[in-house]
């Protein structure tokens, strides 16, 4: 991102917390007995939380918005004034929330409020020059928010909205959001019978149905056709252990808020896995290794268990039990930069095989807070930066970013409407080697510790099917579509060689299945086209006396007659050159 790119960045966020002050007055003028929590600017736009008995509902958009318009029009100056700490504390005494945040700031911090007009808000700003600034704005919705966060505190009202500089930036805004509305992978996954979610018998736990399991298959047998091309041994472990692993790792100590209660198994404690890594490294310890056998390349999709908050759950974006395609790989420090090279192209390349080649790359380095040496740090921050140029690839540094035990390069993909999603990582750790006393015997016959290197290239399967859904709108491409063709029988009396049509497809593994239902054809066609199947093949009599079919394509519509042999060859050919 360039200054020029930083500086509008700051301009529109200055923009949208203004913007939120401006709906706050407004609600405040409509609501008088509401109370003001946080209104901060975020990525796309603003957000005010509210503490107001009466429930707010997308209704009341229309007069909020033209209460906005009217404070607008009156073009009032943003005012900032710095106060003090027991002034502060008289004007919000009524409000609890700003009370709390005063009380904790550092006594030598300045105070200030922003005035415009009658509002006043405890703010460090800064905000446009006044309220008539604001040109283009939309409330979009309103969702129930806990104060800080914490579903321990009283539960508030959160108003969500965004704002830009013109309305025909807006506009643009609103149109993606109606096109990301229709893509939404929780209505596709309904419409096209993907997957459901364990609603009633448990939230977040996800049912993949008989055609999202094709497509998982494929994702998955492409992953480890991938893998094995690509020099990783594929391994399966189990999905508890005792808890003293866990305590072991770290885990237990420093993420235990996202694990589940231990289980009693022979009144000893068990814990869900809530990572993969763990079990690796007991298969690394089952024997005592030599320099000789590094690289060590293993793979698992593991499955794992980790308590978000029922607040946060989201389709298949944000679940409790998902699938990582999870790999680690020990190795000497020489070897670090080789590694990485090689698994950023691994990276790369199976990404774009499921159409995803625009991408952002990070690289985070050392933390505030840390563990091992700094000398090691240097080593793998190195080794890191210099597998990236080697790469050619652009990428950001994001300064102090990286995980406590090592650095990192993140990549996130952009799907077709430009949304940036984080999936594949890289990262460097000093910490569990030595946690868990690895070693390997090097060249010179003394004991060394190993280097560890976690990567996922996809992240979890759930999550990336998601994604995937939203950027092929759920017209997948071939290979990944769950049916590859449908045979349309013109009548009854078609029906016997259309299942022979489909028989003869299915002994090259194409997915295809026989609408034999007495419906007309066009009826028919529609359904297909509506299910996003890539080929309809259209089957009568003239197709029965030459033994081929009608092909329709989903894309390129009519495509004309062509033998059985011949739109064998042609889906075979494009179920192996995936999305390239």
């Amino acid at each position: 991102m360039t200054e020029k790119d930083n500086a509008k960045l700051t301009e529109l966020e200055t923009l949208r917390h203004s913007a939120a002050h401006i709906m706050a007055d407004a609600v405040l003028r409509l609501f008088p007995a509401a109370k003001l929590a946080i209104g901060p600017a975020v990525e796309d736009g603003f957000y005010y939380d509210f503490d107001c008995e009466r429930p707010f509902t997308e209704d009341d958009f229309k007069n909020i918005e033209e209460e906005m318009k009217t404070i607008i029009s009156e073009k009032q100056p943003f005012v900032r004034e710095e106060i003090s700490r027991s002034d502060a504390m008289g004007m919000f005494k009524d409000n609890p929330f700003k009370s709390e945040l005063i009380q904790e700031l550092p006594e030598d911090e300045t105070l200030t409020i922003y005035r415009h007009g009658d509002f006043v808000d405890f703010c460090r700003g800064p905000h446009i020059e006044h309220t008539g600034r604001l040109k283009a704005f939309k409330l979009l919705k309103v969702a129930g928010a806990y104060w800080r966060g914490n579903e321990n505190n009283q539960q508030l009202q959160r108003i969500y909205g965004t704002a830009f500089s013109d309305k025909k930036e807006l506009r643009k805004y609103l149109t993606l959001l109606e096109e990301a509305a229709k893509r939404d992978h929780r209505k596709l996954g309904k419409d096209l019978d993907l997957y459901s979610t364990l609603e009633n018998y448990g939230p977040g736990l996800v049912l993949w149905h008989p055609k999202g399991g094709r497509i998982r298959n494929a994702m998955e047998n492409f992953w480890r056709e991938s893998h094995i091309k690509h020099g990783y041994e594929i391994l399966f472990t189990p999905h508890i252990a005792r808890l003293d692993l866990w305590k072991t790792s770290g885990h237990w100590d420093f993420y235990r808020e996202n694990m589940y209660a231990p289980m009693k198994v022979d009144e000893v404690d068990y814990e869900l896995r809530p990572m993969n890594c763990p079990f690796h490294i007991l298969v690394y310890k089952s024997h005592l290794r030599s320099y000789r056998e590094f690289p060590l390349r293993w793979a698992e999709l593991g499955t794992v268990y980790r308590y978000e908050r029922s607040g946060v759950l989201h389709g298949l974006m944000r679940v409790r039990g998902f699938t990582q395609d999870d790999a680690h790989i020990f190795c000497r420090p020489d070897q670090i930069e080789d590694e990485v090279g090689s698994t950023l192209d691994f990276s790369l390349y199976i990404l774009k095989s499921f159409g995803f080649s625009d991408v952002d790359i990070y690289l985070s380095t050392k933390p505030e807070k840390y563990v091992g040496e700094d000398a090691s740090w240097e080593i793998a921050e190195s080794a890191l930066k210099n597998a990236l140029d080697k790469s050619k690839l652009e990428y950001k540094v994001d300064p102090g970013e990286g995980v406590f035990y090592g650095p990192k390069i993140d990549i996130k993909i952009k799907d077709s409407l430009g949304r940036a999603w984080q999936c594949s990582t890289i990262q460097v750790d000093f910490n569990l080697p030595e946690r868990y006393d690895m070693e390997f015997v090097g060249k010179d016959g003394a004991k060394h510790r190993p280097i560890m290197i976690h990567r996922a290239l996809m992240g979890s399967l759930e999550r990336f099917f998601g994604v995937l859904v939203e950027h092929y709108a759920g017209a997948f491409p071939t290979w990944l579509a769950p049916v590859q063709a449908t045979v349309l029988p013109v009548g009854e009396d078609f029906v016997d060689y259309a299942y022979e049509v489909a028989k003869q497809l299915k002994k090259d593994n194409v997915r295809v299945e026989v609408d034999d239902r007495n419906e007309k054809l066009g009826f028919k066609i529609r359904e297909a086209q509506m299910q996003k199947i890539p080929y309809m093949l259209v089957v009568g009599a003239k197709e029965v006396e030459a033994e081929s079919v009608a092909v329709r394509s989903r894309k390129e519509g009519d495509l004309g007659s062509m033998s059985i042999a011949d739109f064998d060859k042609k889906v075979v050919s494009e179920i192996l050159e995936r999305c390239n």
